[in-house]
């Protein structure tokens, strides 16, 4: 028996309405039977919430693990070019990797700011000493740039070692509060760990970073005039110069290996031959950013533009306070993956823009006959003499 063709349409459309008369109620009751889990028992949903984030935290720290080895391999190729061959170039990187520094008490907080900085002096030579030993063929200057790779490799385990102690713990515990704070950070961890790669590839390959715009802006002021040139603190140079009649002492680290330099000590050291000559202290220093400010953008200042771990900060506002010198300081901003990374072309721009805005401010606030101290702060790996 055959049906007209509208008619067997009409029974189609019947038997889909009546499936999905069927499945209404189901569906609405599963809804049910869930709500009620959620509200009878809570812990439920909060176990649930808890695996989903989990989940998530073990794909991202398995990221973050890809990222750390990728440096690791790096640098240990990058070593293996300047050791000799019968050096067990992982164990020996595994314990720089690991190393450490104790800061010292702080109950009593007299005199902590020299005791941190004898500290950090130590660990910072017996860092710098080991690289050396693990790479007896290379250069001074490429010693140092070699060991602001290893730091960098440092600084990627470290990171990886925190995130997955909570994991870890969040997961051994089913803390739920725990996960969910590092989930929070996730996003900035993963951002500061693509950082650390990229800077990886930047003191391998010698290239300046963010960090130095201070230290190229003190180059580019000083670059074709007639100066003197010493060192006057560790790793620290001095141009010595006159401009517009007034001099100038233009301070920064030694170049191009990576290095920073002391300063503060410099900086004292000038102060103490000059004496009430130097009527200010411009500094010029890279700084951090906020979100949907320009990269590059020079700001003007006063106070001490430098960072670390304070000692250097203290010191500089010390000696400035004796002499009732006033401190100027000038900042460029950048983000903090741009500071250890290559250096971008808006952050070498803002250099050009630096150069003037001291000028000006010697001009303005400094009297011919006196001295005026510019300090360029930053990583002058790939910043040569000028």
């Amino acid at each position: 028996m055959s049906f007209p063709s509208g008619a067997a349409e009409t029974l189609t459309l019947m038997q889909i309405a009546g499936r999905e008369d069927l499945l209404s109620p189901i569906i609405q009751l599963l809804w049910i039977l869930f709500l009620m889990l959620f509200i009878l028992y809570p812990n439920f949903s909060q176990k649930l919430q808890l695996s989903y984030i989990l989940r998530d935290l073990e794909r991202k720290l398995y990221n973050l693990k890809r990222i750390r080895e990728e440096v690791r391999s790096r640098t240990v190729e990058t070593l293996r070019k300047y050791s000799e061959g019968n050096t067990d170039l992982e164990r020996e990187l595994d314990k720089m990797i690991l190393s450490f520094a104790i800061t010292p008490e702080s109950m009593d907080p007299y005199g902590i700011v020299y005791k941190l900085e004898h500290i950090v002096n130590i660990w910072e030579d017996t860092f710098e000493e080991n690289v050396r030993r693990l790479c007896p063929k290379a250069e001074e200057e490429k010693a140092k740039t070699l060991t602001n790779l290893v730091e960098v490799a440092r600084g990627i385990d470290y990171l990886y070692r925190v995130v997955r102690h909570y994991y870890l713990l969040g997961k051994r515990t089913a803390n739920i509060y725990i996960v969910l704070q590092i989930q929070m950070l996730m996003p900035q961890l993963m951002e500061i760990a693509e950082a650390y790669r990229q800077a990886c590839y930047a003191f391998m390959q010698g290239q300046p970073v963010g960090d130095g715009v201070g230290a190229l802006a003190a180059a580019k002021l000083v670059e074709g005039l007639e100066k003197k040139t010493y060192e006057v603190a560790k790793d620290t140079i001095v141009h010595e110069l006159v401009m517009d009649g007034r001099n100038l002492f233009v301070l920064r680290a030694v170049g191009p290996g990576g290095a920073v330099g002391k300063p503060a000590d410099g900086i004292i050291k000038i102060i103490e031959k000059e004496g009430d000559r130097v009527k200010a202290i411009v500094m010029v220093d890279a700084a951090l950013k906020l979100e949907g400010e320009d990269t590059g953008k020079v700001v003007e200042g006063i106070g001490a533009a430098i960072g670390g771990i304070g000692v250097d900060k203290f010191k500089i506002e010390e000696i400035a306070k004796k002499y009732n010198i006033p401190l100027y300081a000038l900042i460029i901003y950048e983000s903090i993956s741009e500071a250890i990374t290559p250096m971008r072309e808006s952050i070498a721009k803002a250099a050009d823009e630096v150069v003037e805005r001291v000028k000006n401010i010697i001009k303005d606030k400094v009297e011919e006959g006196f001295s005026v101290i510019v300090a360029g702060i930053g990583n002058t790996v790939g910043i040569g003499l000028s």
